[in-house]
């Protein structure tokens, strides 16, 4: 059996303009996927072959999940992003071998940035 792979997470937010807004500024992508059209709340980016997507949902479900993004030059992106958002672990090499850092988004959801 085939190990299952990972296509699409959901980050849920209470307003699903502010979030987009941030998101886009914060990944450098632009949001698609906006869904119902006439009153959305749900939009997703691509991000290689994963859809991380965003949900505005009533009753607002809990908020609170960490997210890590793999990217090729950790150092840059905290240069860009360490002043927008709150920072939850600063920039660090790890013992096992990784650079990081993590940031919040503005519900509360953690946001890791990682060179392997």
């Amino acid at each position: 059996m085939d190990a299952p792979r990972l296509t699409h997470v959901r980050v849920n937010v209470r307003s699903l303009v502010q979030a987009i807004e941030w998101y886009e500024e914060l990944l450098g992508v632009s949001a698609e996927g906006h869904w119902p059209r006439d009153a959305p709340t749900y939009a997703h980016f691509t991000l290689g072959p994963t859809q991380f997507a965003l949900g505005e949902y009533e009753p607002a479900p809990a908020v609170g999940a960490r997210f890590n993004f793999e990217v090729d030059d950790v150092d840059e992106w905290w240069a860009r992003l360490r002043l927008k958002a709150e920072v939850i672990e600063p920039l660090q090499d790890t013992p096992y071998g990784s650079r990081k850092f993590t940031i919040c988004d503005p519900d509360g959801n953690e946001l890791g940035f990682v060179q392997s």
